[in-house]
């Protein structure tokens, strides 16, 4: 095939052109480093994350429109790009020409936090707007569908789609028949007079308008070039791969009959990620480019004919117009192939992925296939010998050769029949998130009655994802032809499908009792949502449905977003002059949103630059009897292997009073654990050189996984931790009732966006080395690497400007790689770089701890609890880390609210054979004070009363003491939780839900208030001291470095509010560069909610200093400028530099006694939340959450609401959808957003409103400032117990009164699952012990 070989493409207006592209590669690395256009990020690699999202702009000669379309640039070929506009987050705009009103806008309404997703979110934005100037929420919200963010809580985003479309405001959505709008239940917080909002900051009238002139215009060379350049196959040849691009369907069957295994590749949606996580490897691709049969719309007699080669999103516009155009009779299938186009994936890979793709790739758990085959579906095929016609059945599906495709044949496009009259078609599905997620079942259903005589003539049933391949229920469907549609028959149809569509205890993916529920539960909706509308079109003849049975095929709450903030800092009069208590947008904000904002890995490549690849354990227990390198050295470009050997004598760390293995070659203890690093001139060329080092292992036991296994095997860490108060055994004698019971809690991952990033530069002399990485603690990094080089720590220099999120998880393991690799970059006097891949991350850092609390509570029929006995048990895994001090931290924390006046608690460790647990935000309070809830609870069933009112019953008073004996006052405690249960209408809307729930049987809501006390502290006054130094130069500006990192908090904005505050200077005076060990040494870990609150001390003194210093010289002159302050100074020899100085908080605890003062103040708080629940699938809706906070006077109310937002959000996601799953031989199955659902956008509550409390007191903290960036995250679990309450109704109304145990997270099938009813009783259930399962519950 003769073919040009040179590929042009433009990218941000300019021309590009490749002679020798190689095939394997993807556009996202030649953007980052060919074109160095850094601003596009890696967050996962597999499209799931958003991260990397490009605009591409195509024109079509035909019909000579351009199409501007999402797409993530991970999984794009570059070779697929020939003739195509690239526009990436610089094209967009940037601080040196001029930014763009979507980047202004995300800045400006304080959308961005970390930043690192930031770039993907304004491209999504920004997309949509080339194609709808004036685009709907709806539109917006499912534009931003594939886009992930782990820090901000997605309310600001929301707020900055707000800006672009129009709206009134409202809700649009009527509840208990009132309007947000008027007075009632759903009345706003009225702002009082005095308060200062942000939203002064960013209301609309601000914003300049959208600008059609500022945007790049399609390149008119690639009109020409598509117009009247003579078409013909493209070749591409790599040194594994060859690339055919043809353009005519001619050359297409050529190609497919030379090359018959090589795979035809439109999106790269299915493929690429085979390719990059299977390791699937195709020495030949096919890709077909712009041929115009492929991508037919046409309207036939019999149906609607759709191209293979259109793209979903392309697929769901043509339904969305055919259903507008057809009677609806005729429309059936293509509005049930609408409803799942909408939820599937995100729109980037929509807008990818195409029709072809999706049908030919057959994936066990397509969303598309089941209603494409319910709906009769013909194949419209291609070869070289003619056309041919299939139908897309059950046999295709499986993939019979009898009924596939040939090898040399093509797919060229679908027939959809339309539907008739008296035919039904029905879609359903359940995922772990309802959008952006593969389906745990999706079902496609469809009925004919021939007509109104409601007698089954024709009946199909297909399901996804309980089995290899598509199911059918073929022979169940035979059976019920002829029956009457009435409820024997659905009873008879769901035992005939639980046979047909068998599932064995051992199925991949697990779940399976609950996927067992859904096949029948959907059935269930499927019989309910015809016989409504059979009785809707023949009223006379058919029964209607029970009014509580209507909701079951009504789609969970749904209304838009509106959310409601206030704050009154007090003294408003002062505060239009003065920086601190302002909304000061964040420091980097303007950056992130032009990704200008450089994070490690964005840095440019050195000279003679190599890159470090960790080899893992693949055994979670084993001796390693032999590893053998030498195949992985002789590969291209690999340098060297790095083994415990070259490690020799300084193989080790110690990290509190625990020694620890840097790399081991004699042993491994978990699945992840690092065994050697190969280090290689490319990242191509390490990763594929890791892959071939080859261990060969020795299995040990016992191989420990669970707390049960634990205690079981009795393998713990040896610091066991007590706390006692009062006399419990004394106390359980004189109370009315003693309950025990026990809740279990799964981890979580931090899913920081940035994966773990570093890069070490060797210097030319005195053996100097700088480490720029991502991590929360720079001399911990300065430490072990000048440990490793057998270095003083004056000659390693650990530099961070910024950290894509870190959350606990970038501190000791980050110290571990950073050591290996600047190790690899001394021994070979280059540079080398190591940056994680996603599941790498998951894999090798493990996360939350998970736990099991058992409890002994005695109680008082009136709630007052007077005895509690705790045990917790934590998954340390294979290595301590810092697992006692999170042990410590959530013991000193566990009593949450309440005083509790004979209380025993013991706490250990376990020793596991997973990688090591570690700290994540909130530090092992997330755990004990759900399990004290839990209790609570309980308690409170048992009572015969609310939760709410036994909360309230036990809570602290007034003048109160820990159960260490350190007081405090709970004023505020009581004030937060009085301000929340009107600001929330509780009572109101606990009758609203209450008639909800009597009105509908297969719906529930449930509405739940927890308080919050939040001790801030660490264990001791050295980990809690902080350093800064400030300088003044002559022109009067200031540079301030301090020892905290910006991983997102913002806390260098807030520093430069401080000395702006301090110095009476303006903000734009001032400038922070980052933070390095160079400047400020002997820094603590930045963490526990305290890195502003030490840092901006430290930086207050060093102010103060300054101004005592300058006091002479102000005094002189006061009218002066800094300017002419600094010149006289300078010329009286008045030092213009200080360092700052702040010894931490007066801190102890005697683990001996049980008694200490921990903690320096108290963050209190309480959140109301509301679900509704589908009994019949386990999805949840969060419909409204209030939450009230006292945080002192806040220094930045913008960036404290962003931390409470976005905690909360991550505290929801860890006890309602984030589920970690391992194998029972200890391998983690999530490892990447596919896999592991953290909340997308529309996880939201569709209602958020936030209030603080207005400072009441002063205290020694920073301007009486209080830490927030935990605090917030155990707020999360009022959705867990809202739907626990939601959960109880269903079980209440079908008669189940025993007691309901719900451990975390509350996933949709704990949900489901926990809805007993004739639905649960009639799945077959398995033995324990008679099947292995997929998976253990860790």
């Amino acid at each position: 095939m003769d073919g040009a070989t040179e590929l042009l493409f433009y990218v941000n207006g300019c021309k590009v052109t490749e002679n020798n592209v190689d095939p394997e590669t993807m556009l996202l690395p030649y953007l980052r480093k060919k074109l160095r256009l850094t601003g596009t990020k890696y967050g996962c690699g597999g499209g799931g994350c958003g991260a990397c999202t490009v605009m591409i702009s195509r024109y079509n000669p035909i019909t000579r429109k351009i199409r501007h379309y999402p797409a993530n640039a991970c999984l794009t070929p570059v070779c697929s790009l020939y003739g195509v506009a690239i526009t990436t987050i610089e094209g967009v705009g940037s601080t040196k020409t001029r930014i763009h009103a979507v980047q202004e806008r995300i800045a400006k309404c304080h959308g961005t936090q970390c930043g690192f997703c930031t770039p993907g979110m304004v491209m999504s934005i920004y997309t949509l707007l080339r194609n709808h100037p004036e685009p709907t929420l709806d539109q917006l919200t499912d534009a931003l569908g594939g886009n992930l963010c782990r820090c901000t809580g997605y309310r600001p985003i929301i707020d900055v789609c707000k800006t672009f479309c129009k709206t009134s405001g409202c809700c649009q959505s009527k509840e208990n028949g009132v309007c947000c709008l008027n007075q009632g239940i759903n009345e706003s917080p009225e702002f009082e007079e005095g308060d200062e909002t942000s939203l002064e900051l960013n209301s609309e009238e601000e914003f300049p308008p959208l600008d059609p002139t500022q945007e790049l215009i399609f390149p008119p060379e690639l009109m020409i070039m598509a117009e009247k350049q003579p078409q013909k196959t493209r070749v591409f040849v790599g040194d594994r791969m060859m690339w055919i691009s043809p353009v005519t369907l001619k050359e297409l069957l050529e190609a497919k009959v030379k090359y018959p295994q090589a795979p035809i590749l439109m999106g790269n949606t299915s493929v690429g990620p085979e390719v990059k996580f299977k390791g699937v490897f195709h020495p030949v691709i096919i890709s077909p480019d712009r041929i115009e049969e492929l991508s037919v719309i046409n309207y036939a007699c019999n149906g609607l004919t759709l191209g293979a080669g259109l793209s979903l999103a392309q697929v769901k516009d043509a339904l969305a117009d055919a259903s507008l155009k057809l009677p609806e009779e005729k429309t059936q299938t293509y509005r049930a192939l609408l409803k799942h186009l909408r939820t599937l994936a995100g729109s980037q890979i929509r807008n990818m992925a195409s029709l072809g793709g999706h049908i030919v790739s057959r994936h066990l758990d397509s969303d598309l296939n089941p209603l494409l085959a319910v709906g009769n579906c013909i194949l419209n095929l291609l070869s070289k010998e003619g056309e041919r016609q299939i139908p897309l059945n059950e046999q295709f599906l499986r993939k019979c050769s009898s009924a596939d495709l040939k090898p040399e044949e093509i797919l060229i496009s679908v027939n959809i029949p339309y539907s008739r009259k008296w035919e039904f078609v029905s879609a359903f599905r359940q995922a772990q998130r309802q959008q952006n997620a593969l389906a745990v079942v999706n079902s496609g259903m469809r009925v004919f009655f021939g007509e109104g005589d409601g007698i089954i003539r024709e009946l199909s049933i297909l399901y996804g994802g309980v089995g290899p391949t598509t199911m059918c229920a073929k022979n169940s469907c035979q059976k019920l032809i002829g029956r009457p549609w009435n409820e024997e028959m659905l009873d008879a149809a769901c035992r005939l499908v639980l046979q047909e569509v068998s599932l064995p205890g051992s199925a991949p993916g697990g779940k399976v009792e609950f996927k067992r529920t859904l096949i029948i539960s959907f059935l269930f909706k499927f019989y309910l949502e015809v016989s409504q509308i059979l009785k809707r079109m023949d009223p006379v003849h058919y029964p209607s449905l029970a009014d509580k049975y209507e909701s079951a095929v009504e789609d969970l709450h749904s209304r838009h977003h509106w959310s409601t903030f206030k704050y009154q800092n007090g003294e408003p009069k002062k505060l239009s002059q003065d920086s601190i208590g302002r909304p000061i947008m964040h420091l980097s904000g303007i950056k992130h949103a032009t990704g200008e904002a450089i994070y490690c890995d964005d840095m440019p490549a050195l000279h003679g630059e190599l890159f470090l690849a960790f080899v893992t354990s693949s055994r979670a227990h084993a001796k390693i009897v032999s590893i053998e390198l030498s195949e992985a050295l002789s590969l291209p470009g690999v340098v060297d292997i790095m083994t415990e050997e070259h490690l020799h004598g300084v193989n080790s760390y110690c990290f509190i009073t625990q020694t620890e293995k840097i790399l081991d070659s004699a042993e491994v203890f978990c699945v992840g654990q690092i065994v050697c690093a190969v280090i290689a001139d490319s990242e191509i060329h390490a990763k594929r050189a890791a892959k071939r080092v080859k261990i060969v292992y020795q299995d040990l036991e016992p191989v420990i996984l669970t707390i049960e296994e634990a205690i079981q095997h009795n393998s713990f860490y040896e610091q066991e931790r007590k706390l006692e108060c009062g006399n419990v055994d004394e106390a359980f004698k004189v109370v009315d009732q003693i309950l025990e019971g026990e809740t279990h809690m799964g981890g979580q991952e931090h899913f920081y966006m940035e994966t773990q990033s570093m890069l070490a530069i060797p210097r030319a002399e005195d053996q100097e080395m700088d480490i720029h990485v991502s991590a929360q603690g720079p001399t911990f990094i300065q430490d072990i690497v000048a440990s490793v080089l057998k270095l003083p720590a004056n000659k390693v220099m650990c530099h961070v400007k910024r950290a894509g999120g870190s959350f606990g998880g970038k501190a000791l393991k980050t110290g571990i790689m950073a050591a290996i690799t600047a190790f690899a970059a001394n021994k070979h006097g280059r540079a080398v770089r190591c940056i994680l891949e996603r599941g790498e991350d998951m894999l090798i850092t493990g996360g939350r701890h998970p736990y099991l609390g058992k409890y002994k509570v005695g109680f008082m029929k009136d709630g007052r609890i007077l005895a509690l006995d705790m045990q917790y048990y934590s998954n340390g895994g294979s290595m301590l880390d810092e697992s006692v001090l999170v042990l410590e931290t959530g013991l000193l924390k566990m009593e949450n609210a309440y005083q509790f006046p004979n209380l025993r608690c013991q706490a250990k460790v376990c020793r596991t054979n997973l990688p090591s647990n570690t700290a994540l935000r909130g530090f092992g309070f997330p755990q004990t004070g759900l399990i004290t809830e839990s209790c609570i609870t309980k308690v409170a069933a048992k009572c015969g009363l609310s939760p709410e009112k036994v909360r309230m019953i036990n809570m602290y008073k007034e003048i109160a003491q820990t159960p260490c004996k350190q007081e405090f006052s709970a004023k505020n405690l009581i004030q937060c939780w009085k301000e929340c249960m009107a600001m929330s209408s509780y009572s109101l809307r606990k009758a609203a839900v209450e008639k909800f729930n009597s009105e509908n049987y297969w719906k529930k809501k449930g509405l739940a208030m927890v308080p919050l006390k939040y001790p801030i502290g660490l264990d001791s006054r050295a980990a809690a001291q902080a350093a800064a130094l400030v300088h003044i130069y002559l022109d009067g500006s200031v540079l301030v470095t301090h020892g905290g990192i910006e991983m997102g908090q913002g806390v260098h904005t807030k520093m430069i509010q401080v000395a702006s505050h301090e110095l009476k200077i303006p903000l734009s005076s001032v400038h922070l560069r980052g933070t390095s060990t160079e400047t400020v040494p002997n820094t603590n870990f930045s963490g526990g909610s305290l890195v502003a609150d030490l840092n901006g001390l430290a930086i207050k003194d060093a102010c103060q200093t300054l101004l005592k210093r300058l006091e002479p010289i102000i005094s002189k002159n006061p009218q002066g400028t800094w300017k002419e302050w600094a010149h006289a100074a300078f010329d009286e020899s008045i030092s213009l530099s200080a360092t700052g100085y702040f010894r931490g908080y007066e801190s102890n605890m005697n683990w001996e006694t049980g008694e200490g003062h921990p903690f320096e103040y108290f963050v209190f708080g309480a959140a109301c939340s509301e679900v509704e629940i589908d009994c019949l699938t386990g999805a949840h809706k969060n419909i409204r959450t209030d939450i009230v906070m006292d945080i002192g006077y806040s220094i930045n109310p913008a960036l404290d609401r962003g931390q409470i937002e976005g905690a909360f959000i991550q505290g929801m996601g860890f006890y309602t959808i984030e589920e970690l799953n391992y194998s029972p031989q200890g391998v983690l199955y999530t490892r990447g957003p596919d896999q592991y659902k953290i909340p997308t956008i529309c996880d939201v509550p569709a209602e958020l409103h936030i209030s603080l409390l207005p400072p009441t007191q002063n205290s020694n903290t920073l301007y009486s400032s209080k830490g927030l960036g935990e605090p917030g995250v155990f707020l999360g679990c009022s959705v867990f117990f809202a739907i626990h309450d939601a959960v109880n109704a269903a079980r209440q109304e079908r008669g189940l009164f025993g007691p309901l145990k719900l451990n975390s997270p509350l996933t949709p099938e704990k949900i489901r699952m926990a809805c007993e009813d004739k639905f649960t009783k009639m799945i077959p259930r398995d033995k324990p012990g008679s099947y292995v399962p997929w998976n253990v519950c860790i």
